[in-house]
């Protein structure tokens, strides 16, 4: 990859955290929670890392505005008070995101999560210091937008090909994809290397020490 690379944007469900099964039970439990059709764990994994609108748009057509507010409080009361599944880092994150910044790369975050979220993950993991920036889903528009980057490099003062996009779902590689970021895809979340492959990433991982070599 280049070596003008300068930032390094990490998504955050099931790349750097691996919280995809507590994603799906929780939203699988709303769901039930408020009458509704109970979509499928295929199906509200493909929806990880967009923002909850479009998602209940996706998972629940034509649902009214009361049965969202319903849907969103019980994936939240879902999403906190259940330790299971549980949502570890991914191995070795803390230690890639120690030796990025040795290297004097900038890191950034853009995830679907609302800013209340990822502060409690920042909060949990005590990663939040290695982060210079981060851009979340009520600050933007939802991936595969790629209005979450562009605010980061506008903050940043950096062009798109100064910067890489990591990231485990075709929504990360989508965002990047549309303004040519490079992007690097990671299996161990949503998608497979099939999935992530169509969007031409720099690269394909299957864990994230590998994102050091791979830079």
């Amino acid at each position: 990859m280049s070596s003008d690379i300068a930032l390094v944007v990490f998504d955050w469900d099931g790349t750097v955290m691996d919280s995809v099964g507590r994603i799906v039970s929780s939203m699988r439990c709303a769901a039930e929670l408020s009458g509704l059709v109970v979509p499928t764990e295929h199906q509200v994994k493909q929806i990880i890392g967009l923002s909850l609108d479009p998602v209940f748009d996706i998972l629940f057509p034509g649902i009214n505005a009361t049965q969202r507010q319903m849907v969103f409080e019980h994936y939240r009361d879902q999403y906190l008070s259940h330790e299971h599944p549980p949502t570890p880092l991914f191995e070795g994150a803390e230690q890639v995101m120690q030796e990025l910044k040795q290297q004097g790369l900038i890191l950034a975050v853009a995830t679907g999560k609302a800013r209340k979220g990822l502060k409690r993950m920042f909060a949990e993991t005590g990663l939040e210091p290695y982060f210079t920036t981060s851009r979340c889903a009520d600050e933007a528009e939802s991936k595969p937008s790629p209005d979450m980057l562009k605010q980061i490099l506008t903050e940043l003062n950096l062009p798109a090909h100064r910067a890489v996009m990591v990231g485990d779902t075709i929504h990360d590689m989508a965002m990047a994809q549309a303004i040519e970021m490079p992007r690097i895809g990671v299996t161990h979340g949503v998608h497979g290397r099939e999935e992530l492959s169509r969007y031409q990433p720099k690269a394909i991982i299957d864990s994230l020490p590998e994102l050091l070599t791979a830079l």
